[in-house]
This record gives structure tokens, C-alpha cells and sequence, in this order.
């Protein structure tokens, strides 16, 4: 079946062959690697985009019933060499390590943020619920995040 999706704003037409899930059109078929293929049970929030504004595990969802959504993957949220907010709040906080759960968290905080640019920390939290690390221990994340928070009230950090 061809579907038609609309990633990161541009509109793309795949073959699908079966029961794909969107994950593996994004990766294998679309050539966006940035969402990560872990648990593949909806447990880690690596795979992580928006669908029709809302933050899905892109590997519990069929590529098929997708068909004339708009997708936004981790590669929509740099805007070519300026990272979102988000990602520089990460980098700059320590909240990256091994990068294999950075693309969910990326997603899930950008949408908070582009949404409440001025989160509560249990509004971080929550946001992040979905999302697993097994690196950081969450700390630098949170203090990443809540950091840019503070900036964005205009209490600096």
C-alpha cells in the first residue's frame, strides 16, 4: 500500500509492505535514523515523535494508519546548524551520554517547552514519564531542562 506522511514538513510517498510500523518507515524507508529502535514495545520512548501533535511511541504505531498524518522526528526540531532550545539545554546541562535515549527526550521536552516555555520541574517530569535512560540517572537531564526553564522566566541560571 502507499501511504503519504508529512515529516519534519516535507511530504513523502512510501510503499508499505505489510505490518511496518512507523518506526521502520521512518528509519529504513525515509532514512531518518534519529528516532531509536529499543524496547519495540512502547516501554522507552526512544522512538519518540509527534503525530498529529501528539507525542506517540512511533513503534507501537502502523505505518498504514499513519496515512495523511504529519510526523515531527527528532531531525524537525534543529533548525540546520541551530539546535531547539531543548537539545542546547541538554548538551549544555550533561543530559546526553550515550545518545540512545536523547531523540525521545528531545522530543517529549520540545513539546512541553514549544507548548509551556516555562514548565514547573513536575511538569518536566511528567512530560519526560515515558521516556527511559538508563546512563544519566536523570539528574543532568532534569537540571538541564529546568535550567532552561529558569532562563526562559528570566531567572538565568
Amino acid at each position: 500500500m502507499r501511504i503519504t506522511i508529512t515529516v519534519n514538513g516535507v511530504d513523502h510517498s512510501v510503499d508499505v509492505r505489510g505490518p511496518e510500523s512507523l518506526l521502520h518507515v521512518l528509519r529504513e524507508e525515509m532514512a531518518l535514523p534519529g528516532s531509536k529502535n529499543a524496547c519495540e514495545q512502547g516501554e522507552c520512548g526512544s522512538c519518540s515523535v509527534v503525530l498529529d501533535g501528539d507525542v506517540v511511541c512511533s513503534c507501537l504505531v502502523m505505518a498504514v494508519d499513519a496515512n495523511g498524518s504529519t510526523v515531527r522526528t527528532v531531525e524537525g526540531y534543529a533548525d540546520h546548524d541551530v539546535l531547539h532550545p531543548v537539545q542546547t539545554a541538554l548538551l549544555d546541562g550533561g543530559g546526553v551520554q550515550c545518545g540512545f535515549c536523547t531523540p525521545g527526550f528531545v522530543v517529549a521536552a520540545a513539546e512541553l517547552f514549544d507548548v509551556n516555555p516555562t514548565p514547573t520541574s513536575d511538569e518536566i517530569r511528567e512530560a519526560l514519564a515515558g521516556n527511559v535512560c538508563r546512563c544519566t540517572g536523570y539528574g543532568a537531564i532534569l537540571r538541564g531542562l529546568e535550567e532552561l526553564a529558569a532562563r526562559n522566566a528570566g531567572g538565568g541560571a
